[in-house]
């Protein structure tokens, strides 16, 4: 090996890191998660208030869901073409199976697409 290798070597064993990720930008994963304002599960930070979905159909008292009805249908199938879940749709279970069902039936006889292409 050649003498300037073992030097190089030298000098890049004695590198101090100690300060090295403070003094870069940001941007990476790894990071102080304190200066964020913490939020995480049980974290310092607090919990934040979310506002519980309530079910459409169940406000308007609504006994059966038309498949024939696309503008309704519409608002719980995104541009993918995908059924929105309970979890984003705010839906209760029955409704959810109801519009799931509806949204498949008007496919079928195609008053909505199944994807878009």
């Amino acid at each position: 090996m050649s003498r300037n290798y073992n030097d190089d070597r030298e000098r890049s064993d004695n590198f101090d890191r100690s300060g090295d990720r403070d003094s870069r930008g940001g941007g990476g994963r790894g990071g102080d998660r304190d200066s964020r304002g913490g939020g995480g599960r049980g974290g310092p930070g607090g919990r934040r208030m979310h506002r519980r979905k309530v079910c459409r159909f169940c406000l308007d008292k609504v006994d059966l869901i038309d498949f024939k009805d696309t503008k309704l249908l519409q608002n719980y199938i995104p541009e993918r073409g995908k059924i929105l879940p309970r979890r984003i749709s705010g839906s209760c279970a029955t409704h959810q199976r109801m519009l799931a069902e509806a949204i498949k039936r008007a496919r079928n006889i195609a008053l909505l697409p199944y994807a878009t292409a």
